[in-house]
């Protein structure tokens, strides 16, 4: 059985030989034969995505952090069964999806309320004063931004689930149901219900 890479060496091992010469699927290949830069580039190129998804499912910072992280150890752990049978990125929000959703249910995690960065009592004034109205802008893109956040957040988790992969993630629906596993009339349904409700919460943004 080959070692377990170390979680730093994922990230600093020298993949500039296959960068953009190989497909994910292909990657998968190669780390499956044992080739761990292939492995490194895989996560270069997914761990952003996957902890923003996550993140937007369980609303924690850190929990997506350590569940994203669990993500691709169970891809690692999975190369020597891999099969190109979908694409990489189907396989790879399935398994974020399912841990995303056990997560919730587990109810071991308690959200965490995000704050926003504040400014030293040096720049802040200058910088208020110099750009008010790109400020005052970015403060209201901001709160619509949030608004949108929240009322996808209080989606049922599958609904959630399908919305954040088709419109955040840009997945087809044969894509979300294999994540989900449930068809693409249900994924469609899902969908469907979930864009309803949205429009009805944030029709005093239009």
């Amino acid at each position: 059985m080959q070692p377990q890479p170390k979680r730093a060496e994922w990230v600093e091992t020298d993949v500039g030989g296959i960068a953009g010469t190989l497909d994910d699927t292909e990657l998968m290949i190669r780390v499956k034969e044992g080739h761990e830069p292939s492995f490194a580039l895989l996560l270069q190129k997914h761990r952003s995505p996957v902890v923003h998804f996550i993140y937007r499912m369980v609303q924690n910072a850190a929990v997506a952090e350590e569940l994203a992280q669990e993500v691709f150890l169970r891809v690692y752990r999975a190369r020597g069964t891999y099969e190109p049978t979908a694409k990489f990125t189907t396989w790879l929000f399935r398994i974020a999806t399912h841990l995303a959703l056990n997560s919730l249910r587990d109810g071991k995690y308690e959200r965490l309320q995000e704050t926003l960065e504040t400014t030293s009592e040096d720049s802040a004034p200058r910088q208020l004063r110099d750009a008010k109205p790109t400020v005052e802008a970015a403060m209201v893109k901001q709160a619509r931004l949030g608004e949108v956040r929240r009322a996808v957040a209080a989606l049922p988790e599958k609904q959630r689930a399908a919305v954040l992969m088709h419109k955040y993630q840009e997945m087809e629906y044969a894509q979300i149901a294999k994540a989900l596993n449930c068809s693409e009339s249900a994924v469609k349904s899902l969908l469907f219900r979930a864009y309803e409700t949205l429009r009805a919460r944030l029709a005093h943004l239009a």
